[in-house]
C-alpha cells in the first residue's frame, strides 16, 4: 500500500483520499497518517459471518470520501458481489500470482510445487469472483533453484510495487490494455 501511495506524485494523475484497513494493526495505517493521508478502520471482527453488516460500514465510510476509484493491497477479506457489483470497473486489486494461476492463498508454495519456472503478479479488476476480473497488467519473475515461498515473494513483492502504480496510472487515464513485463 506504502509504495502505490508514495508514487503518486504530482506526475502520476490519481491521488489517495483514505487508506481503509480492516485491521486496527495494520502498518500501513500509521505509514498513511504520517504522509496526511485519511485513515480509517473497519474492522471485520465484531461483524463475525455477518458480511453484509462489514460491507454496510464498508460503505459508510467510503460515502464519507467519495472515492472515484478503489485500490485494494492485502485486502484479505472475501468481498460480496453486491459489494462487488456496486463498485464495477471501479476497484483494483493486486495478486501475487500469474493469474489465472493459482488464485487464492498460498501462491508462491503452489507455484513452487508446481514446479513453474515463472512466477510473479497480477492487476485486475476486481469482480464477484475471486481473484477473477480482466487483467490489467502482469509482471514475471524468475523462479530459481533454491527458492522458498519467502524468497520467491520478496521478489514478486519488488514487482509488486513497481506495477501496481503503473497499472493504476494507465486506468485512471482510460487506458486499460494489459501491460505485461518482462
Amino acid at each position: 500500500m506504502l509504495s502505490l501511495v508514495q508514487s503518486m506524485t504530482e506526475a502520476h494523475p490519481a491521488r489517495p483520499c483514505l487508506v481503509l484497513s480492516n485491521r486496527p494493526e495494520a502498518g500501513g495505517l500509521a505509514k498513511a497518517a504520517a504522509l496526511g493521508i485519511a485513515t480509517e478502520v473497519v474492522d471485520h471482527r465484531p461483524f463475525g459471518a455477518d458480511r453484509a453488516g462489514f460491507e454496510a460500514a464498508l460503505q459508510d465510510v467510503l460515502a464519507r470520501y467519495a472515492p472515484d476509484l478503489i485500490c485494494l493491497a492485502g485486502f484479505m477479506r472475501v468481498l460480496t458481489g453486491e459489494f462487488t457489483g456496486h463498485w464495477e470497473g471501479r476497484m483494483l486489486n493486486i495478486h501475487p500470482s500469474l493469474l489465472p494461476k493459482y488464485k487464492g492463498l498460498n501462491t508462491h508454495q503452489r507455484a513452487l510445487d508446481a514446479g513453474d519456472a515463472q512466477a510473479g503478479c497480477t492487476v485486475h479488476e476486481v469482480t464477484a469472483k475471486l481473484d477473477d476480473g480482466p487483467i490489467l497488467g502482469q509482471a514475471r519473475v524468475p523462479v530459481k533453484a533454491g527458492d522458498t515461498a519467502q524468497t520467491l515473494a520478496a521478489r514478486v513483492l519488488e514487482e509488486e510495487h513497481r506495477l501496481y502504480p503503473a497499472v493504476l496510472a494507465r486506468f485512471v487515464s482510460g487506458d486499460k490494455r494489459p501491460l505485461y513485463w518482462p
